[in-house]
């Protein structure tokens, strides 16, 4: 399924209002003289943040000899040079220059100061946006499957003063670095590692969300399933707010979800070979956290994520609150009517998008959905997208597209509220998103 990625490699936009930094069209006034000794090996802080498409360069935080106040975006020029054990890339994925949009003296964190003792550049990042991207996706190479980093070594040239940094000494990712990377659990042969959130300390028991990433996301690198598809969200302020304060428990399968042994896929016909395992880890941790209200765990996840959400609803009717998939990859016709039966109390929210052409609405969703609904489910419902858009509004709004298969953008920014019938999704006859929904949802009251 070599469309579950994140990737420039894959799909090519065309961008019509990218912001670029002002130039000047007359003639420019002398460079402001600012007294820095020249910097040859310069250190420097690069930020990577998490969007809707995947993660990119953000910002570069350069260290300078002493104290400056003033700063001109112009005078920098920012080249990255790329490289992976995976696979030579291509000339124009290697090397280029990253675009800056403005420059503005700060100190180590980048946080603005009229005086800082460190330059903040602000890099500009878009959907697809090849060159400051931080992910490359293999779709074929055998020691390389999925989304991988990428060496990304940048030099930085102040073309005023011939200043140079070029020594990446720290490496900040907002809300990556709020997780414990580090988990692992063993079950029989097999080991999944796991990242997980724990929120700030409240009193009182706290929910769990747990998410399973998409076919693209496996390996032992739990980054990779953080940052791919924008999972850490759940651990944003926004997101925690809903449920005021919650674990969230991000595991990674060696593989992918839907394999049926030997890398071969399953869509339901036969059974995975990590539904074992997975249920052995999500059980641990929630022993390992006794502050872990076990009335409120949810489970969702994307695509080979969606399947897994939906076999682990159907071996353990019992356990989970509530969930809520998207893009599911389980086909329909291998959901028997028993399978309806254990599963149709249990409160799901599916999110799709019609035009997705790798996990089929017809074959997968809304088969799935009418099966729940005809056997008497109440409180199953799905949000059915014309088109996966630009929700920022910064890259074309509904004019920009993503492709169809990417519906969990929706998922990871909380934008869904309207069910199948178009009508808003109610709790207590108040409308509610898909995070509000899922907040109010326990096993104690359904």
């Amino acid at each position: 399924m070599k469309y579950l990625l994140l990737f420039s490699a894959l799909i090519c936009f065309s961008l019509t209002n990218c912001a670029t930094a002002k130039t000047a069209t007359t003639t420019i006034e002398p460079a402001p003289q600012v007294n820095t000794p020249q910097t040859v090996n310069g250190d420097y802080t690069l930020v990577i943040k998490g969007y809707d498409w995947g993660p990119a360069a953000s910002k570069i935080i350069l260290s300078v000899n002493e104290p400056l106040s003033t700063i001109r975006s112009e005078d920098y020029e920012v080249i990255v040079n790329k490289a992976t054990p995976c696979i030579d890339l291509k000339a124009e994925e290697a090397s280029g220059k990253l675009k800056v949009l403005y420059a503005y003296a700060s100190d180590a964190k980048g946080n603005r100061m009229t005086t800082g003792t460190s330059v903040t550049l602000v890099l500009y990042v878009a959907p697809f946006e090849q060159m400051n991207s931080t992910f490359k996706y293999f779709a074929q190479n055998p020691n390389c499957r999925g989304n991988q980093w990428v060496d990304f070594d940048l030099t930085i040239t102040n073309k005023t003063t011939k200043n140079v940094w070029n020594k990446e000494t720290n490496r900040v990712i907002p809300l990556v670095d709020d997780f414990d990377l580090t988990g692992n659990y063993k079950h029989k042969d097999i080991t999944l590692n796991y990242a997980s959130f724990t929120p700030k300390a409240k009193a009182g028991k706290r929910p769990l969300i747990i998410w399973l990433h998409g076919g693209g996301e496996g390996g032992t690198d739990t980054t990779i399933p953080l940052l791919a598809n924008r999972a850490t969200n759940y651990a944003s302020s926004e997101m925690q707010a809903y449920f005021d304060g919650a674990y969230v428990l991000v595991p990674q399968s060696p593989t992918m979800w839907m394999d049926g042994g030997n890398r071969q896929y399953t869509r339901g016909e036969k059974n995975d070979i990590y539904n074992e395992s997975l249920m052995a880890l999500i059980k641990d941790y929630v022993k390992d956290n006794p502050n872990i209200d076990e009335d409120r765990i949810y489970v969702g996840g994307c695509s080979n994520g969606g399947y897994m959400t939906l076999k682990l609803l159907m071996l353990h009717p019992n356990y989970f609150a509530a969930a809520f998939p998207s893009a599911l990859a389980y086909h329909a016709k291998n959901l028997t009517d028993a399978d309806v039966e254990r599963i149709k109390d249990i409160p799901i929210w599916f999110i799709h998008s019609a035009d997705d052409p790798t996990t089929v609405a017809s074959e997968t969703v809304i088969p799935t959905y009418n099966k729940l609904i005809a056997a008497g489910a109440e409180n199953v419902h799905l949000s059915m997208f014309d088109h996966v858009i630009d929700i920022t509004n910064q890259f074309g709004g509904e004019d920009f597209h993503y492709m169809g298969h990417f519906s969990w953008i929706y998922s990871h920014a909380n934008k869904c509220q309207l069910d199948y019938d178009g009508n808003p999704v109610k709790v207590d006859g108040q409308p509610v998103t898909l995070m509000g929904w899922l907040a109010r949802q326990s096993k104690a009251s359904n």
